[in-house]
């Protein structure tokens, strides 16, 4: 249940900054499959196996989404509207880290920083 409610949660904080951003003219891209999402909820077993992933993700618990962002636009307009994750509630990796993808999760990482280091 909890998992389930903090899924809800980042759905729809991650969907509310998606469309300020689309309406800002950001294009969201597909990847092969037709899905923006690259990762969403993660149940360990899978965790384990995912390259690269924390052992304490967020993902595990519904905290946490990657959207596909190949380009980098999402992870750049992030970058220029933090005060857009704040009021929405959200964090995210340092695009450096997350090449070719946009990582975006509703708890903030210990050092408290709205954009943080993996």
């Amino acid at each position: 249940e909890t998992v389930q409610a903090n899924a809800e949660e980042t759905v729809l904080k991650v969907s509310s900054l998606l469309e300020i951003a689309k309406a800002a003219g950001v294009t969201l891209e597909r990847k092969p499959g037709g899905s923006i999402v690259s990762s969403g909820w993660r149940p360990p077993s899978i965790n384990g196996k995912t390259p690269n992933a924390a052992p304490r993700s967020k993902h595990m618990i519904g905290q946490a989404c990657d959207i596909y962002d190949p380009d980098g636009e999402l992870d750049d307009w992030c970058m220029e509207n933090l005060e857009t994750l704040g009021q929405i509630g959200l964090w995210m990796e340092h695009p450096s880290a997350t090449k070719g993808w946009c990582h975006l999760q509703t708890f903030p990482p210990k050092s408290g920083k709205r954009v943080f280091y993996p």
